[in-house]
């Protein structure tokens, strides 16, 4: 899935989104890469409570907000399907 991230120091992006269903750090794990050249930004982990954390660091606390927001009601959109 693909975000639209605002940014505060340049333009703003599209995010790729991508799931790893595999990784054993969390409950839910989202890899976050640009999508123009997919440089790597980090990744969201999510525990069993809907609470996360940004792994990385090149994002700023509001644009880690964004995207976890996003994420967040993508989820909830998908579960209520």
């Amino acid at each position: 899935m693909n975000a639209w991230l605002k940014r505060k120091n340049g333009p703003d992006e599209v995010i790729n989104v991508v799931p790893d269903t595999e990784c054993p750090d969390a409950a839910l794990v989202y890899h976050l890469y640009v999508a123009v050249d997919e440089a790597y930004l980090g990744r969201i982990l999510f525990d069993n409570a809907g609470y996360w954390i940004y792994d990385g660091e090149v994002l700023t606390v509001d644009e880690q907000e964004q995207l976890g927001k996003f994420i967040q009601y993508n989820m909830e959109v998908l579960w209520s399907s």
